[in-house]
């Protein structure tokens, strides 16, 4: 009752007391409106990305036909008894969720394609010790190719197809989960191309593939011959589109933005290409729908040349982009991953790069130099701007704070002496060590898990560690 009380007046001669000061309270809009303001979510995103830990692992253990063992476990063997410097070629080069997070995918270097029941996997861990699975049964579907796989993607439209590609074939190949066949239910080819050959048949493999988010038929994918095709599933089985860049550029992922309505691809020498699928600054485009121009090109080395505090520190080259993603909480925000382990954020609305984050290189740690050539694909972990990406210099992975503004500690213009106090501090970059090295990541859909390939073609499990809190009196 006392908040209802009215003090009374003071005596004559006495100074009035002030109010007690109120702490203001940061959840009231939240509370009021149900809406979680962005600020807000960044600066509790530090709990969640501290509580990030590896729990489980599964080994890539799995069978063919009877008691025929895959190619991956194989290799794996092999590369573990091998003492020279040529071990087999291994590890799991992609890894996605679909839409619903239902299904995990993921592909291997030695050509195995393998589908997991997410729940199966996360209560295995965490369930009783009878729903623990054998090795021969936690997966929904498992097929051995001859060729390795690079790339993965699940249809948005269709939540049984899965789309792979394969670095030593310039094919896409479709499998349909609700069959238990080892053959892709459709195959794609490269038609001929309208352009002269730039490349031997060795670089005409397509390295990354992507949907059209408004249409299950329309598939992108990006090849080292200097262009990117699309496929109308609809009017044929070969590319109906050729995006050419220069000649010498080898893409090695290409994305769309989420209005579907540009393509990026980024190249092994730097650079990022962008066409406007619907028609761009050339009139040629309306003219034909089998040609699209290009609408511009940047030079990521140049716009990091812009930065002044890193051009003091650092010098400067052009190194390979290894993959690029659309933060799916901002539509503007392009993450870059290069080859020599730095990641940053590309605003495509001007073309400026915002935040970056460069590790320390790998010669200050023992490391494998063929493994660091190998594509690493990180993730954005969803309703957040974390991007979470492998080391390449030791054990673990990046848990990157990416938020649209200068409280990110990765972002350009952060000053560390601006810091707020403790209880509104943001969210900062956070390392953790796993058993393995990393080479892709995946993040569920709904839940703050990470699902990571190693390159001992293994899955690591990271989530929120639960603790047994037991009554000492019992």
């Amino acid at each position: 009752m006392e908040k209802f009380l009215v003090a009374a007046p003071p005596h004559s001669g006495e100074e009035p007391s002030p109010p007690p000061r109120r702490h203001r309270w940061r959840r009231i809009t939240v509370e009021l409106d149900g809406r979680i303001d962005a600020r807000f979510r960044h600066r509790e995103s530090r709990l969640l990305l501290n509580s990030f830990a590896e729990i489980g692992a599964f080994d890539h253990k799995y069978y063919m036909h009877g008691e025929e063992r895959c190619r991956t476990y194989v290799d794996r063997m092999i590369s573990a008894s091998t003492i020279d410097f040529h071990p087999a070629r291994e590890g799991v080069s992609a890894i996605e969720f679909d839409r619903k997070g239902i299904y995990l995918a993921s592909v291997t270097l030695s050509g195995c394609l393998t589908v997991h029941d997410f729940e199966t996997l996360y209560c295995s861990k965490y369930g009783p010790s009878c729903s623990m699975p054998d090795e021969s049964s936690n997966y929904v579907l498992h097929i051995s190719n001859r060729i390795p796989l690079n790339a993965v993607r699940w249809n948005p439209g269709n939540q049984d197809e899965i789309a792979c590609t394969s670095s030593q074939s310039d094919k896409v190949f479709l499998f349909d989960i609700g069959y238990v066949s080892s053959a892709p239910t459709e195959v794609l080819h490269k038609g001929k191309s309208k352009f002269p050959a730039l490349y031997s048949e060795s670089c005409k493999s397509l390295t990354d593939i992507t949907f059209t988010s408004d249409d299950k038929s329309r598939i992108f994918a990006s090849g080292l011959d200097g262009a990117v095709y699309m496929w109308d599933r609809r009017s044929s089985k070969t590319h109906c589109l050729e995006l050419m860049a220069s000649p010498e550029s080898q893409f090695n992922t290409v994305k769309l933005t989420v209005d579907n309505r540009a393509a990026f691809g980024a190249t092994k020498n730097g650079t990022i290409h962008v066409w406007d699928l619907r028609g761009g600054r050339a009139s040629a485009a309306f003219q034909s729908h089998n040609e699209v121009q290009q609408l511009l090109s940047v030079k990521l080395s140049t716009l990091l040349g812009k930065i002044a505090s890193l051009k003091e520190q650092s010098n400067i080259v052009s190194s390979p982009i290894l993959s690029i993603d659309f933060n799916p909480s901002c539509s503007y925000q392009l993450a870059f991953h290069l080859d020599d382990g730095w990641s940053g954020v590309l605003n495509v609305n001007n073309l400026n790069v915002t935040h970056l984050h460069c590790p320390p290189p790998a010669w200050l740690e023992s490391t494998d130099l063929a493994l660091q050539n190998q594509l690493r694909k990180p993730t954005w972990l969803p309703t957040s701007s974390i991007y979470a990406v492998g080391s390449s210099s030791y054990d673990g992975i990046y848990l990157l704070d990416f938020h649209p503004d200068t409280s990110s500690a990765c972002h350009v213009d952060y000053k560390e002496e601006t810091r707020v106090s403790e209880e509104n501090q943001p969210a900062e970059n956070k390392s953790v060590p796993l058993s393995q090295r990393v080479l892709s990541c995946a993040a569920h859909p709904l839940s703050h898990t990470i699902i990571a390939g190693t390159q001992f073609s293994s899955l690591l499990l990271l989530s929120q560690k639960y603790k047994t809190i037991r009554n000492p009196e019992s």
